[in-house]
């Protein structure tokens, strides 16, 4: 399915004997393993270094990950016109194509830089290091409070990048239903924020959020849980507070 991740192709098995009497599954396993290895541990090397380019730099590093349609992008837009002159704010954003959400962002006066993947299915490391040099250049750049990743609409493949982040926010909204933390636990065991987005349409969709919060903590019992409507404004003062404490505690760092 994505050769660059190595999600398994149902395609490409060969745990099948042939005409001459013999498997030779072994090997190629062995190949794959080892491409594999060496691929995340690359990423992780690079991720690292963006972390501690960002730490030098005094820049919180959040990495979005959700479906397609949870409300990332709306979130980021209404997050700006929040934190406008109290917090700078730079964003990448990750697409297999257009640059809708890019040109979306721009229209709040914050720079940002998109990142089209071509198809592939997440973000990495290196991408993220790429986006974030072209970020500097973009007109108007000044050093950012906040950098925030909207990575690849995508639950399974991101979840397995480090891209640098100081944190991980997973985000899934009421018409998406409860299930996604038991559907998806690495996503939730590897994050350390959750969203739970478009409350505002909780009396139309069968959504408890109670379940939906229980299934998230058996994955990650540290995990922080916030509820919110972009739209209504329900709930978003928590997370702006959540914003304004990293902010304060990456400053505390660098004082």
């Amino acid at each position: 399915m994505c050769d660059t991740c190595g999600c398994p192709s149902p395609s490409h098995t060969h745990d099948h004997d042939h005409d001459h009497g013999h498997s030779h599954s072994h090997e190629h396993e062995a190949k794959k393993v080892d491409v594999h290895a060496s691929l995340f541990a690359a990423n992780n090397a690079m991720a690292k270094a963006n972390r501690d380019h960002f730490d030098a730099i005094g820049a919180v590093a959040l990495n979005l990950i959700s479906s397609p349609g949870s409300g990332k992008t709306t979130l980021l837009e209404h997050t700006i016109e929040a934190l406008k002159g109290e917090i700078s704010i730079g964003v990448i954003e990750g697409d297999p194509e257009t640059d809708r959400d890019a040109e979306r962002i721009r229209a709040k006066g914050v720079p940002v830089v998109q990142l089209t993947t071509g198809g592939a299915c997440h973000l990495d490391a290196a991408m993220t290091h790429k986006g974030f040099h072209l970020l500097e250049k973009e007109p108007g750049y000044a050093p950012v409070d906040i950098l925030f990743i909207e990575n690849v609409g995508n639950l399974v493949c991101p979840a397995s990048f480090d891209l640098g982040e100081h944190e991980r926010v997973v985000l899934v909204s009421v018409p998406e239903g409860p299930d996604k933390p038991a559907k998806y636990p690495r996503t939730f065991a590897t994050s350390h924020t959750f969203l739970i987005t478009k409350t505002d349409l909780l009396p139309y969709f069968d959504f408890p959020v109670e379940e939906a919060r229980k299934e998230a903590l058996k994955s990650n019992p540290n995990l922080k849980v916030m509820e919110l409507s972009s739209t209504t404004g329900d709930g978003f003062e928590a997370w702006l507070d959540y914003l304004r404490g990293m902010v304060k505690e990456m400053k505390a760092k660098k004082a």
